[in-house]
């Protein structure tokens, strides 16, 4: 587990395999996204590691309902009964309403890919196959900021999910971008803006236009995504370098 302090109150946490990110102000923390089911004690772990502890979490987000991203939520919804948001369309997905999300079929298919086995093996050991809800996930207006530590708003960047949803912070200075935009990943041989394989992506056709067209209109200047390090610079100059590399 690896932190990156990114401005007052924000860190960006890497895990093993993925991301999440703590905000806080005087009133608590907002944590955004929660890692795999087993990545439950470095959640933990990293918020005592910045000065806090689960006793301060006010608020738990979530940018997309991969097991990857959700994993960790149920374990602290046990111990803090705090409330769950993103986008509309996407708490249904949390929810289990449906499911959108690579099978293990597709993943077989996909075996052949650099560092596959890999990342396979640590999707098993991290509890990646477990059926993962979040029956109390609720929806929040797009573009509205949210009642909690930080003021995050949230704005759905669709296509890997259909309600992913991205979240500024930092009055629209830093941009969580979830999976719509990464700066590596277990399968990828490089680092730097990029897009995931499309096999992970539901609408990979929308999900480039929307990264074209509403990511990068934020303006923010920090990115944190689902995986990889932050980037910092323009977000435009990040999405534009991306989609000029976009993978298979």
């Amino acid at each position: 587990m690896q932190i990156e302090d990114i401005a007052d109150g924000i860190h960006l946490v890497q895990g093993s395999a993925v991301n999440w990110i703590i905000v806080s102000d005087a009133d608590g923390v907002t944590l955004i996204d929660a890692g795999y089911p087993g990545d439950h004690a470095d959640v933990v772990a990293s918020l005592r590691a910045v000065g806090h502890s689960l006793d301060d979490l006010r608020m738990i987000l979530v940018t997309h309902a991969h097991v990857d991203h959700v994993g960790g939520i149920p374990a602290l919804l046990e111990r803090v009964p705090v409330p769950v948001r993103t986008s509309f369309e996407e708490a249904r997905h949390a929810r289990r309403e449906y499911l959108q999300q690579a099978t293990p079929a597709l993943v077989a298919r996909n075996i052949w890919r650099p560092g596959a086995a890999a990342w396979a093996a640590h999707v098993l050991a991290r509890g990646g196959t477990r059926a993962v809800v979040v029956p109390t996930a609720t929806g929040a207006a797009d573009r509205e900021p949210l009642a909690a530590p930080g003021a995050p708003v949230p704005f759905v960047v669709a296509g890997h999910t259909t309600g992913h949803t991205c979240y500024l912070l930092a009055e629209g200075k830093v941009v969580v971008t979830g999976d719509a935009l990464c700066t590596g990943h277990m399968l990828s041989r490089r680092t730097g803006p990029q897009l995931l394989p499309a096999f992970f992506d539901h609408e990979r056709d929308r999900a480039v236009a929307s990264a074209e067209t509403v990511l990068a209109g934020t303006g923010a200047t920090i990115a944190l995504p689902g995986h990889g390090p932050s980037y910092h610079g323009p977000i435009a100059d990040a999405v534009a370098a991306a989609l000029g590399g976009k993978p298979r």
